[in-house]
Order: C-alpha cells, then structure tokens, then sequence
C-alpha cells in the first residue's frame, strides 16, 4: 500500500526543486524531515510541507504506522509556464519565462514492494 500527496502550480523552477527533492529520496519520512529542516534551499519548506501530508495520508486514510514510512518515490515535473515580457530600447522586448512545479509525494511502509 500507498499514499500521495501533490503539490501543483509551485512558483519554483523545477530544476531548482529536483536538487532538494533528490536528498530525500529513499529516505525515511522522518529522516527526510529533518534534512528537509536544514537544508538552505526555499523548496525545501514546500517539500516538507507535502511529505508531511504524504505522511499524514498514509496515517489517517491507510492506517499505516507512520514510524515506518519511507519516501519510496518523489518527482517534480514542470507546470504551465507563466510567460512576461520586460521592454527593452528601441522598442524591443525581451521575454521573461516564470516556470512552475508540480510535485508528487509516495510513502510506503519499509519492507513493502
């Protein structure tokens, strides 16, 4: 057994995301947690945020032990893009790319496929 949680539309590039995301992959929910804590990177407050939620689905809604979770998947993939112009001389005008996030969450209990 499972449990997700999404986060969609972060206002982080995802490269800058996947940089955290792969510290804590394969790591214990609780271990995960606590580098999440320390790490000084702004994605890291959102990624704890939903392995949180992860956690707290897999607790409430699957009745899993929350001791033994581990963060058996996590995945960032690009959202829509937020597209701006900024004016330049002459009349130009430069295009500005805002990217966005969407992360996905898996918890499984350890020893489990």
């Amino acid at each position: 057994m499972e449990a997700r949680a999404y986060l969609k539309h972060l206002r982080i590039s995802p490269s800058k995301v996947r940089i955290v995301a792969d510290l804590v992959r394969g790591k214990p929910v609780k271990d995960a947690l606590a580098i999440l804590k320390y790490t000084p990177k702004r994605a890291s407050r959102w990624l704890e945020k939903v392995i949180t939620s992860a956690a707290a689905n897999a607790e409430n809604n699957m009745e899993m032990d929350r001791d033994s979770l581990v963060v058996s998947e996590i995945y960032v993939d690009q959202g829509p893009t937020l597209k701006r112009f900024h004016p330049r001389q002459r009349g130009q005008a430069f295009p500005i790319l805002k990217k966005t996030s969407h992360i996905t969450v898996v918890v499984r209990e350890r020893g489990e496929g």
